[in-house]
């Protein structure tokens, strides 16, 4: 599913209720730049065998709601970039997220704009060699807790 949608800059919705995805590795760069996106659904996702999800939502500029609670991470050994310039983003929970296998956070949360508070006690950076600018330009966070 890499670069699946890239740059679809005017694509507004995606039903994704229908995917299989229980045997996709990558999810890298699925979703980056599709800048018209305001909310997604991805309950429906299997991401048991994904190990890539660097820059998966990249550039969702408009994106304000975004439900990540069904991910299974256990696998992802690359997040770098995953949220970077999701400027719109009102919240985000990442209390399920399995971060033992990961080795990059760079830029994960690079230039965020709205998003006040992050959790991130959860997050387990063992395995993490790269973490540089991982808030960089997040002029609106006023807490973040690791």
């Amino acid at each position: 599913m890499s670069y699946m949608f890239f740059r679809c800059s005017s694509l507004k919705n995606i039903d994704f209720s229908s995917f299989n995805t229980n045997k996709v590795k990558y999810m890298n760069s699925m979703l980056e730049k599709c800048s018209s996106l305001k909310s997604l659904n991805l309950s429906s996702f299997n991401t048991n065998n994904v190990s890539d999800m660097s820059f998966m939502f990249n550039e969702c500029s408009s994106l304000e709601n975004i439900d990540l609670s069904s991910f299974d991470t256990n696998k992802v050994n690359n997040m770098r970039a995953m949220f970077q310039y999701c400027s719109s983003l009102k919240s985000l929970n990442l209390s399920s997220f399995n971060t033992n296998n990961v080795n990059a956070m760079n830029y994960m949360f690079f230039g965020y704009s709205s998003l006040k508070n992050i959790d991130l006690t959860l997050f387990n950076t063992n395995n993490v060699n790269d973490m540089s600018f991982m808030f960089n330009e997040c002029s609106s966070f006023e807490s973040i807790d690791l």
